[in-house]
């Protein structure tokens, strides 16, 4: 009878059956990537919260763009600024870039894709506002061109990456701040993003509205 494998990650191969052991392993990657992030970060993880901050306190505001997963993050995040995270207080004005189909579509049909953005940018920001750029790879051409752009405005400009061999990607040169993930594996980077928007938004919560 043939073995049946599950091929799961560069050098990880389970036999089907086996599925206990696949679950432990990622995990295990999961939470090392997590754990390496904030070592390497855990200063500007902290001045970020203050960057955002400043922003809402000053009348500006946070945009917050990328592709795939990382435009699902964008909306999350907004969202958790707008509504609430864990404090009932007062909504925040954070923007996705990448929930207008109306305007990403006429872009993309009339320049390009690689401009979806970069109008957005040109339309809405302000040198007070803070744009928050997405991508796994750090070289999302979309995302690269919008940083350009928000630079050109005056904006704060900062990069959730991930990757090991080029950390930061083609955004480590442009950005005020790059917040790399030392991991290769794309899970393992998304799920460290999404922790650190948690954690974003629960310390600029504390530091804007307190604890209750």
């Amino acid at each position: 009878m043939r073995k049946r494998f599950l091929f799961d990650s560069p050098g990880f191969f389970y036999m089907v059956g086996d599925m206990n052991a696949l679950l432990s392993a990622n995990l295990t990657r999961s939470i090392m990537a997590k754990e390496a992030f904030v070592t390497e970060n855990a200063d500007d993880i902290i001045r970020l919260t203050e960057w955002i901050q400043e922003v809402f306190e000053h009348g500006g505001k946070l945009l917050i763009f990328g592709n795939g997963g990382s435009a699902a993050d964008a909306q999350h995040l907004a969202a958790e600024f707008v509504n609430r995270f864990l404090l009932n207080r007062r909504p925040l004005p954070a923007l996705a870039l990448s929930t207008d189909s109306s305007v990403l579509t006429s872009i993309a049909n009339d320049f390009s894709f690689e401009l979806v953005f970069v109008k957005q940018i040109q339309a809405l920001g302000k040198p007070e506002d803070l744009a928050l750029g997405i991508s796994t790879s750090g070289t999302s051409a979309n995302v690269v061109k919008a940083m350009q752009a928000a630079r050109e405005i005056g904006m704060k400009t900062v990069a959730l990456t991930g990757g090991t061999v080029r950390p930061g990607g083609d955004l480590a040169a442009i950005c005020d701040m790059v917040l790399n993930v030392p991991a290769d594996a794309t899970p393992h980077i998304q799920e460290t993003h999404l922790w650190l928007e948690h954690v974003l938004c629960e310390i600029v919560e504390r530091r804007m509205f307190g604890e209750s």
